[in-house]
């Protein structure tokens, strides 16, 4: 085929073309600055913190409210723990409560909070759990920590942040 039995131009295909480079670079732009604002939100890439943000806003809810048994349930993540308390044996109830009011992490009766900001830690591109810190009482900083693996919460955190 020389050059004078060149194709006729096919303006159709030519705009399905660059209307699909366009769909393409408008698609990648979105994904980008969707994962760039949960890290800068303090959210994690793609909001995905967003679910252990929530689950320790529920929980530190329900112990503001000292509802310890649903609190409790969250903590463990296991909503029927009644059924079976003998498997949270290691830590009972009781001492829960006592960890949540007496000795708590405020230093006092927990009486509001606010979800601040998360991190992951851990091995591979999500961790392996997620750091919440939260402020309560308007000014006390604590950190919980989320294991993605079973949505268990644990306090102490292995690692603490600073943020502004």
């Amino acid at each position: 085929m020389s050059l004078m039995d060149a194709p006729a131009y096919n303006a159709r295909r030519e705009n399905l073309k660059r209307n699909l480079l366009i769909g393409t670079g408008v698609t990648l732009l979105l994904i980008a600055v969707i994962a760039l604002a949960g890290i800068i939100t303090g959210h994690g890439w793609f909001f995905s913190n967003l679910g252990a943000e929530h689950k320790i806003d529920k929980f530190l809810t329900a112990v503001e409210k000292k509802d310890f048994t649903t609190a409790y349930g969250i903590y463990v993540n296991d909503q029927d723990w009644q059924q079976h308390p003998y498997k949270y044996s290691n830590y009972p109830l009781q001492r829960f409560t006592e960890d949540w009011t007496t000795y708590s992490p405020a230093g006092e009766v927990i009486k509001s909070h606010h979800v601040d900001k998360s991190i992951v830690d851990g091995s591979g591109p999500f961790g392996t759990g997620v750091i919440v810190a939260v402020t309560v009482n308007g000014s006390k900083r604590i950190f919980i920590w989320y294991e993605r693996k079973d949505g268990t919460l644990t306090y102490p955190t292995p690692h603490i942040f600073e943020y502004k």
